[in-house]
């Protein structure tokens, strides 16, 4: 592959973006990538429409909304998987997408055998906490 993981994440953020673009006609206000040797994570703040975040307000309307964007996901995400394949290199198994109403996050899973848990969290962690030079593998 040639690239830097960051050049590669950066290119996938920019794909993810265009692709919510295109699907769902809002472009995300943030996008994050996480990706090893066997998971991508695509996690998108600002996406849903003033009227889906009006919706989403009642337990029913928020319901609706996820299976919406799930469904959608499901049936569109054909050329996102092709672009993915063409930067990383490897073909996409599994994908789901989960949407958090509240905040309007949208995030897209792409793993093979793993599990994947999401948290969003309520507000940005301080810097002195969190910062990319602090995290390390795990594995």
């Amino acid at each position: 592959m040639g690239k830097s993981s960051s050049t590669i994440e950066e290119r996938i953020a920019q794909v993810a973006s265009a692709f919510e673009q295109q699907r769902s006609g809002h472009t995300p206000k943030s996008v994050n990538v996480v990706l090893n040797e066997d998971m991508l994570v695509i996690a998108m703040r600002g996406v849903l429409s003033p009227a889906e975040k009006a919706l989403a307000r009642s337990p029913a309307g928020a319901a609706q909304i996820q299976e919406y964007h799930r469904q959608l996901f499901a049936n569109a995400s054909d050329p996102l998987r092709q672009e993915l394949k063409k930067i990383i290199g490897v073909e996409v198994g599994e994908a789901t997408a989960e949407i958090e109403t509240i905040t309007g996050a949208v995030t897209h899973a792409f793993v093979t055998g793993a599990v994947v848990q999401v948290f969003l969290l309520a507000h940005s962690i301080p810097a002195e906490i969190w910062s990319p030079s602090k995290l390390c593998d795990q594995s």
